[in-house]
């Protein structure tokens, strides 16, 4: 036998990270143990004379970080007061604070033991011991599975470079890209780029473009930025388009035949004014009882779109319409939300209906569900319905003030049940068509939006109770999708009352939902025109939970309805379309859907619906820094609106636009957070600054590509309190800057990063 056969073959050098897996798991094993180098490489066959090097400087640095223990020198063992390996998601952030979320707390990763994951990978670390007076550490051992993501910012493209120019708040390092990865991309053009490899010894990723946006500053490609931050759609795929465009409205005789008759029933619309997708319509006739019927039409869209068909998949991917501040970007193509579906009038359209029968003291006599085609005969604006309601002359005028007034009684007898009365005015501009913002002004609800507001509610608890409520016979009620709200936050509900408390009010914390929600009505209230208004209705919107869809029902708190769905916007909202189907099922006998499929879409609908929340939120703070640019050292009246470690959030009384104080510039004290009481507190003054309080302020600073507007806070005199005063009266920079203008801290609990919220 010769040698060739009788060699080993040569064994594969180890990387570093694997390395140090293999390292720890073994004196994790041998625990009670100390081993010398050799019998360390012995161990973890890692004996070629190549892996030398790596293998001491990988025991150097586990010991550095303190996930071994050098026993004595040259010998090292596992180390006992650390924990065992363990898997969570990794937290990048521009700012160089990493962090790994380990059963809901954060262990903070330094970038050097990061092995470059990005936010959101999933990974496995090791936590070293945390050291005498500091807190304790992790390091990336591996990535279990990397997150796909994308990264948007802005080329710079010159001579032989390339590189996008991050806006991500994940990620501080610019991508470099090859020339030829740009995909036809230019210096200063607006880009999303995908990270392709990014190796240890460096210090910047490599990238490739994915899509170019437009040019920087621009409108639109702004916008879309705004949306594929959040890893939201901004335009059809081509295949989906042109399935939609095959549909017919496909209103035959037969349909017809099949449903439920309105056409000669008076109906119609009331939207928004710039609103181009009508899902709900209403009908009213007055009965030969004396009551009334009032018809909850909706846009039978599952008629249209079809369980697993392209258009289906794509709605379910997207879950939902994305409302930005100057465009909408629809779940279903055009050709079905602005044209088939849409409750245009003058036009026969498919329904999906609640039809109920009310006396004069809107008590529901009578409800049935079931499909109807209509035709609209009036489009009404907000404005239009509200003119009628408040006494002029219109088209339809007196089925208006009917509906309005079953609507108020409807509203009434929900808040004497415990629903909660949160009523906030919103931001919204006028854009000129280039798309900047001219004018900001508030959007209130009046009682036209109250008028549907409170008839969709009504078939939204109806169809939920229809399928929740047990039938006889049944032992339990069949799989269904539910709008549900928890219970708020105890220990939120407890802090309201306490702070309640120190202006004069009280509040329930424990009792029924039906007691807590009647007081908490009660406070905002009585709170109205106080100087406590403000605080007080911040801390008592945030105390509330998040609803969200599920299978499993637990009920509406806010609305204080046992039962609730989404019935009414399938148009907009992917669960309403499931809804749709399910009652389609049950009112043709059928069983009860799979509960864990449901669950899968609903939970995915949520997550959905939170981007497309946070997206809006983005193009609105887009819009308030561009509208405030034109503004700077202008002078406001404002509301502190909330209060962090790095400063106070501000929002401006005359147009809510929103912006930051950062507590590096509160120049005549040193302020510690105060956590518990929502303020920040002056050391040597005892000047406090807390949520709620009017304040004026300077605009200093309005950042676009961070979407980021900062405040001066001026004093009584009107002086900004980023100088402090000269003895001749003027005023002089604040000595605790830095040449970076951060503040120099004394051990005070303050971050210095002005992040926004």
């Amino acid at each position: 036998m010769n040698k060739e056969n009788t060699a080993k073959p040569r064994a594969r050098r180890l990387s570093k990270s694997e390395l140090a897996e293999r390292i720890v798991a073994f004196l994790q094993k041998e625990s009670r143990q100390a081993f010398n180098y050799k019998q360390i490489a012995f161990a973890i066959d890692a004996t070629a004379p190549s892996q030398r090097m790596d293998l001491l400087n990988v025991l150097d640095e586990l010991a550095a970080t303190e996930s071994i223990t050098e026993v004595s020198l040259g010998r090292y063992k596992a180390n006992s007061n650390r924990g065992t390996e363990t898997v969570g998601t990794f937290v990048r952030r521009s700012n160089g604070k990493n962090a790994v979320i380990l059963d809901d707390e954060p262990i903070m990763v330094a970038e050097r033991n990061s092995m470059h994951a990005l936010n959101g990978d999933t990974v496995r670390v090791v936590v070293s011991a945390a050291r005498k007076g500091q807190d304790p550490e992790a390091r990336v051992v591996e990535i279990i599975e990397a997150k796909d993501q994308v990264f948007i910012g802005t080329l710079k493209v010159e001579g032989n470079y390339a590189a996008l120019i991050t806006d991500s708040k994940f990620l501080a390092a610019d991508i470099v890209i090859p020339r030829g990865k740009l995909k036809g991309g230019k210096d200063g053009d607006k880009a999303i780029v995908r990270i392709t490899q990014w190796r240890d010894e460096e210090m910047n990723p490599r990238g490739e473009v994915v899509d170019i946006l437009g040019r920087k500053g621009e409108n639109t490609a702004e916008m879309h930025a705004i949306l594929a931050e959040f890893g939201l759609p901004y335009r059809y795929p081509e295949n989906v388009e042109k399935a939609a465009d095959k549909i017919d409205a496909g209103i035959t005789p037969e349909e017809i035949a099949k449903r439920e008759d309105f056409r000669g029933v008076t109906t119609f619309t009331i939207d928004p004014r710039d609103a181009k997708d009508f899902d709900d319509a209403l009908s009213v006739r007055r009965l030969a009882n004396g009551h009334y019927e009032v018809g909850v039409h909706i846009a039978d869209v599952t008629h249209y779109v079809t369980p697993g068909s392209l258009l289906d998949k794509e709605a379910q991917s997207r879950a939902t319409s994305v409302y930005l501040v100057d465009r909408t970007i629809p779940m279903l193509p055009e050709h079905l939300s602005n044209g088939i579906c849409s409750l245009r009038p003058n036009e026969e359209k498919l329904t999906f209906s609640a039809i109920f029968e009310l006396d004069e003291n809107a008590n529901v006599i009578n409800s049935r569900i079931g499909r109807t085609v209509i035709c609209s005969d009036r489009r009404f604006t907000y404005e239009e319905a509200q003119d009628i309601i408040e006494g002029h002359d219109g088209d339809y005028a007196e089925d208006v003030r009917v509906l309005d007034a079953l609507a108020k009684k409807l509203r009434r007898r929900r808040f004497d049940m415990g629903a909660i009365e949160f009523d906030r005015a919103e931001v919204r501009f006028n854009i000129d068509d280039d798309g900047k913002p001219t004018h900001v002004y508030f959007k209130e609800a009046k009682d036209s939006n109250k008028l549907v507001e409170e008839f969709m509610l009504l078939a939204n608890k109806t169809v939920a109770e229809f399928v929740g409520l047990v039938k006889k016979g049944a032992k339990k009620p069949k799989t269904f999708v539910y709008r549900v709200h928890d219970a708020p936050d105890p220990e939120k509900l407890a802090a309201l009352a306490l702070i309640a408390r120190q202006f004069g009010f009280k509040i329930k914390t424990d009792g029924s939902s039906h007691e807590i929600n009647r007081s908490i009505n009660r406070l905002l209230k009585d709170i109205k025109g106080t100087p406590a208004e403000n605080l007080l209705a911040i801390l008592a919107i945030r105390s509330m939970a998040k609803a969200v869809y599920t299978t499993d029902n637990i009920g509406h708190y806010g609305l204080a309805f046992p039962h609730y769905t989404h019935f009414t916007s399938p148009i907009r909202r992917y669960p309403d379309m499931m809804v749709h189907r399910l009652l389609e099922r049950y009112l043709g006998k059928g069983r009860s859907a799979d509960k864990t499929k449901l669950e899968d879409q609903c939970r995915h609908s949520s997550d959905m619906e939170q981007l497309a929340a946070n997206a809006e939120r983005a193009s609105i703070k887009y819009k308030q820094v561009e509208y405030m640019k034109e503004r700077l050292g202008e002078i406001y009246s404002g509301t502190i609106s909330g209060v962090t470690e790095w400063g106070l959030y501000v929002e401006l009384d005359e147009n809510m636009c929103e912006g930051l104080v950062p507590v590096r510039d509160l120049a005549d004290d040193f302020y510690d957070y105060d956590e518990k009481n929502y303020c920040l507190k002056g050391r040597r003054t005892h000047t406090k600054y807390t949520l709620g309080d009017k304040v004026k302020v300077q605009v200093a600073r309005a950042d676009l590509d961070k979407k980021q507007l900062d405040f001066a806070l001026l004093s009584d005199d009107g002086r900004p309190l980023n100088q402090r005063p000269k003895k001749d009266g003027g005023s002089k920079p604040n000595p605790r800057h830095n040449g970076k203008g951060k503040q120099r801290s004394r051990g005070s609990k303050r971050t210095r990063h002005p992040k926004a919220k």
